[in-house]
């Protein structure tokens, strides 16, 4: 989910710059307004949502390493291996 909005965000961003280098009728067009209301949503995605997903993202699969062992190691105790 991190890698879409990270992605989603930058896409609709350059799409704006794309339609101000005079592509599908430039500066002041229809297209150049759905643009700049793409680059408006597009922003939070890729300065602020992607990011922080990434980080929970990160924390979740940490937390189930270490979770993952500490079954591991306790269901062999009571299993009578340790």
């Amino acid at each position: 989910m991190a890698v879409f909005m990270a992605n989603s965000g930058g896409s609709w961003d350059n799409a704006k710059k794309y339609i101000e280098a005079g592509n599908h009728g430039g500066t002041g067009s229809d297209a150049h307004k759905a643009g700049v209301v793409g680059d408006t949503v597009g922003d939070p995605f890729k300065d602020t949502s992607g990011p922080s997903l990434n980080i929970l993202i990160k924390l979740m699969s940490m937390v189930s390493v270490v979770m993952a062992g500490l079954i591991v190691r306790y269901s062999l105790m009571a299993m009578g291996y340790f």
